[in-house]
């Protein structure tokens, strides 16, 4: 059945991308939903079972971080490789939380929810495809390393508790992106590679959106607990993500995202 189709639902194609193992797929599906959701052409999300993990390629080998091989050197083509190796995986793993969202939470959200899932998804997907095709350009592959596979123990964990999923999914975790990823940019602009640098550029600009779609929902689910969510935010940290808040942060990014210093500056470690 073509996902076009107008009798399919938005959660049917979530579950496709779900389901879809090979990495290329998996991103050329997760546009192919963002273009028919836009265009009309799928039904509303409804209530469903979503499967606990992903789909997923036999490469990388997925490892414990405390497993992971040690950095190498950031000047070497194999360094470069190696970081845009990590950030693809991120974002591959950012395709399946995006389509998770959708699948598992968008049936008893508004319309506006789903909109900007699928739109989080499209560009995951994009920034995926961008990266594979840097990999690429320098002979390398996704899956040519391996990854860690804690970003998914994230979703896991927070399968049953929207407002979890989003404090510790964009709120905590991209959140940490905005502040990596300025001094990745420097330090590949350093090495001559612009191209890569140009990757991560758009990725930390469409990323500033992501954060800032997750602290809006965040408001919206405690619109009536206004003074509590400094609190709401600490509990829920506290309970799914296991381990204190890594400064330096992007002060800047995070309130362009809408992302007030009191949720994470006292959590820093």
């Amino acid at each position: 059945m073509s996902m076009a189709n107008s009798e399919k639902t938005v959660t049917a194609a979530a579950l496709t991308v779900l389901a879809t193992p090979d990495a290329q797929d998996k991103a050329n599906t997760a546009r192919q939903m963002a273009r028919a959701w836009q265009a009309g052409e799928l039904a509303a999300p409804v209530a469903c079972d979503v499967p606990a993990r992903p789909a997923r390629p036999d490469v990388p080998e997925l490892r414990p971080p405390n497993e992971m091989p040690k950095r190498r050197k950031a000047g070497s083509l194999a360094g470069r490789t190696a970081l845009l190796h990590a950030v693809a995986h991120i974002e591959l793993n950012a395709i399946d939380l995006a389509a998770d969202m959708v699948a598992r939470f968008g049936a008893c959200m508004p319309q506006a929810f789903t909109d900007d899932w699928v739109s989080v998804c499209d560009d995951e997907a994009r920034h995926f495809m961008m990266l594979e095709d840097r990999l690429t350009s320098l002979e390398s592959f996704y899956g040519a390393l391996p990854a860690h596979d804690g970003l998914w123990q994230a979703s896991e964990a927070t399968r049953d508790d929207l407002i979890g999923r989003l404090v510790v999914v964009p709120m905590v975790l991209e959140a940490r992106g905005l502040d990596v990823t300025p001094d990745m940019i420097t330090r590949l602009e350093a090495m001559g590679d612009q191209p890569s640098a140009d990757c991560l550029k758009i990725i930390y600009s469409e990323e500033v959106r992501h954060v800032a779609i997750g602290t809006k929902w965040f408001h919206h689910l405690t619109v009536d607990r206004v003074q509590d969510r400094e609190s709401i935010f600490h509990a829920m940290v506290a309970q799914y993500f296991h381990g204190k808040l890594k400064p330096p942060f992007n002060d800047d990014a995070r309130t362009l995202a809408g992302l007030p210093t009191d949720y994470y500056q006292p959590l820093a470690g």
